[in-house]
């Protein structure tokens, strides 16, 4: 992966102790004019998370009901709008003057910031630019390739937690009508765990809160999770929880600015530097320390009177008896050996649960990239459950998504693992009988493709290459396929690592105005929390050829299906009303779709928050037992966990900056204690190359990282991704859920060589 010469200037700089204020109102003023201009600035920025306004193309914390604020983003939202509404535009001039190879050798900062796509390329077999080609000859080039494949397993559709509700009911209708279930997506790489855990324990597998219940809560629990720079509107809640009279209890390994103080900067208090002190206890846990933490709390709560709900323990849940059994004989020395804490400072936790009686769980991505993922959030349910934590005011399960549309995405079929209900309801409404067949997920694509065993990848948004472990291998898997079809709004790595045949698709952008149809069209999106709402753009597409993502997905369908099955492909791209007309009808929950959208939203059905009512197979909320491993780690080494920084969302790079961390000027740093300096032999700021080590005896290396004394748990480093995903092996995943394990890579230092 190319290296960006603004390394040589990276700083350090002491890390901050609060986040917002200020610096993030005049950063995201200058960034939003730098980049759309002042007039363009002020319509998106307005519009941004209004009713019947843009929603944020960033993370999908929901919005607040009612009356909003006038400047209802925060700096992430406001830096992902600017992002995708820049001035600047990529014409086929500029990839006639950038050769395949010439591009591979800039950095994704570079590609993404040279602006947006407003033409259809096409790089042919055995070429060395992109070259323009027509919306027809594009959908004709892919109906080509697809209708000639030997089955319809060998082709893959990935989708980005970009897409709309609307437009990824399509996709999956069309990748079904084709004969297929390879609809991999980028929950399989963060939240996937999140789903699979929730699903086997509560019978579904969303979080069970709304925003209200956060501001109700007496305890806020926040487990690998870094709202300040993932979730920077989460802070809000946090506040007035804490105004309420909540406490937080924060448990991550870094202790993150956003989690320590918040400075808000819509109010005159947090603008002068006077904001509110959130965690009233850190708790910095070794990495994958998670699930022996809440093992022992669950033992803890056991022997605290009054903590355990009885009632609600015998009316609604089974095995209890099996995992009281086990959380009586927890063993405290494993415990303390996993966690890297005190056994005071765990009873200090399950203290602030037993004290009380509406407890919200909230987690992320360093909680969903172990191997034991699953059974972390599995013991999180053990002890909502325990307490009687789900469906009442002010509790409940909290996970956190952090792209805006990943769960609507999943709601409306994305998944390579359809329920057979979803597939009945669809075969039934469309007039064919859907695959059945499980489908390949993300790292099984890969596989396919390194293996041959797939030939086309068509993307539906997203950075794939990039966002996937195992960077190499990606890369390769992917410059084997006969056909890649990127539909992308900005140039990224994905458009490089291209196979033997690649087209661009050019799409809007979620802040442009949609008028596919010859009318303003909205869609509409689910947020984390199972708000379902809409969202029209307000500005001027940047160039006359770009088609919306329904448009782009109906071409391809009628391009490669025809008349097959009978689905009116064109008939969706005149009004979309129509095709939530035909989710309403496959979907639940979604009845009166139209009408309930125009009255500004509605939120989709949760047996367990709503009526305490349970979809599992034993039509109760079940208590699972996980056994307790401490992973080991070889002397001399190790354990990595991959992270944002302040200036990224997901793989896009806005800047090279982490204020919170204070970092300047570079991204190839490695946060280390200095305890850990120490016994390797090594000191601040010299340069090593991170080298992971996996049971499969490959070795795989990220050159030129500077190290940096931190405040983090000895021996656990943190490092940025996409920068050290080809650290993580393509076999290093989840149990169940199959996500890569991001957080826990075992690497040995090495002094660079460069």
């Amino acid at each position: 992966m190319p290296i960006d010469e603004a390394e040589e200037r990276l700083r350090v700089r002491p890390p901050a102790d609060h986040a917002a204020g200020l610096p993030a109102v005049r950063l995201s003023v200058t960034n939003a004019v730098r980049r759309m201009g002042i007039v363009r600035a002020t319509r998106n920025l307005l519009a941004l998370n209004q009713v019947d306004g843009v929603d944020c193309m960033s993370c999908a914390w929901p919005d607040p009901q009612g009356k909003r604020h006038t400047a209802e983003f925060c700096e992430n939202g406001a830096k992902a709008i600017s992002w995708e509404a820049v001035r600047e535009t990529v014409e086929p001039a500029f990839f006639a003057a950038h050769s395949l190879e010439d591009l591979a050798g800039r950095t994704d900062h570079w590609l993404e910031a040279q602006g947006r796509l407003t033409h259809p390329m096409v790089r042919r077999d055995g070429g060395t630019h992109y070259e323009p080609i027509s919306w027809d000859e594009a959908f004709a080039l892919v109906a080509t390739h697809l209708n000639a494949l030997d089955g319809p397993d060998e082709a893959v559709f990935y989708t980005s937690g970009r897409a709309s509700n609307e437009a990824a009911f399509l996709y999956q209708l069309f990748a079904r009508a084709y004969g297929t279930n390879n609809l991999p997506d980028c929950s399989n790489m963060c939240h996937e765990s999140t789903s699979a855990g929730l699903a086997a324990t509560i019978g579904i597998g969303k979080g069970s809160v709304s925003l209200q219940d956060l501001h109700e809560a007496e305890l806020i629990v926040v487990s690998g999770q870094n709202p300040g720079t993932n979730h920077p509107r989460m802070l809000t809640a946090l506040e007035t929880a804490k105004r309420n009279g909540a406490k937080i209890l924060a448990i991550n390994p870094l202790p993150e600015a956003g989690l320590l103080r918040f400075d808000n900067p819509q109010k005159a208090r947090g603008l002068a530097g006077r904001g509110t002190g959130l965690a009233d206890e850190l708790l910095q846990i070794r990495s994958n320390g998670d699930l022996a933490l809440w093992q022992a709390i669950g033992h803890l709560l056991l022997q605290a009177p009054g903590a355990v709900d009885r009632d609600f323990v015998d009316r609604y849940t089974t095995g209890f008896d099996e995992w009281e059994r086990q959380a009586r004989t927890v063993d405290r020395a494993a415990v303390l050996a996993a966690t890297g804490l005190t056994w005071s400072q765990i009873e200090t936790a399950a203290a602030m649960l037993a004290a009380s009686k509406r407890t919200v769980h909230c987690w992320a991505m360093g909680i969903t990239q172990h191997h034991n993922a699953v059974a972390t959030i599995k013991e999180f349910v053990n002890v909502a459950l325990l307490q009687g934590n789900i469906g009442k005011p002010g509790a409940g399960l909290c996970p956190v998504r952090g792209h805006s549309n990943v769960q609507g995405d999943r709601t409306m079929g994305i998944w390579e693992k359809p329920p057979a209900w979803f597939l009945d309801a669809l075969g039934a409404e469309f007039g064919f009988a859907p695959p059945r067949l499980p489908g390949h997920d993300a790292v099984d694509a890969v596989k396919a493709f390194r293996d041959r065993r797939a030939k086309v990848f068509v993307a539906l948004g997203g950075n794939f290459v990039a966002a996937m472990s195992d960077t190499d291998v990606t890369t390769a898997a992917m410059q084997g396929a006969a056909l890649t079809v990127q539909v992308s709004t900005k140039l990224n790595r994905s458009h490089v690592a291209a196979g033997h045949t690649a087209l661009i698709l050019p799409t809007l952008g979620r802040s442009e105005q949609d008028m596919t149809g010859g009318k303003v069209q909205r869609v509409t999106v689910e947020d984390s929390m199972s708000e379902v709402h809409a969202s029209r753009g307000r500005s001027a597409p940047a160039g006359p050829l770009l088609r919306s993502e329904v448009d782009i997905v109906c071409g391809l369908a009628a391009a490669v299906l025809g008349d097959r099955h009978g689905i009116p492909w064109a008939s969706f791209t005149v009004d979309y009303d129509r095709i939530r007309d035909r989710i309403s009808r496959v979907v639940p929950g979604c009845a009166d779709y139209n009408a309930r959208i125009a009255d500004g939203g509605f939120t989709m059905p949760h047996g367990p928050r709503d009526s305490r009512t349970f979809p599992t197979p034993q039509g109760k909320a079940v208590f699972t037992v996980s056994p307790l491993v401490v992973l080991e780690v070889p002397p001399g080494r190790l354990v990595l966990q991959t992270i944002r920084s302040h200036d990224q969302f997901n793989t896009t790079i806005y800047g090279l900056d982490d204020r919170y961390r204070g970092i300047r000027s570079g991204r190839r740093v490695v946060f280390i204690n200095a305890l850990d300096l120490a016994e390797l032999g090594f000191a601040d700021g010299d340069l090593v190359d991170l080298v992971s080590e996996f049971s499969d005896g490959v070795e795989r290396r990220a050159p030129r990282f500077r190290l940096v004394s931190y405040d983090t748990p000895k021996g656990c480093v943190a490092a940025y991704y996409p920068e050290t995903n080809p650290l993580v092996p393509l076999d290093s995943q989840a149990a169940v859920s199959g996500t890569p394990t991001s957080k826990w890579v075992v690497v040995r230092l090495e002094v660079s060589g460069t």
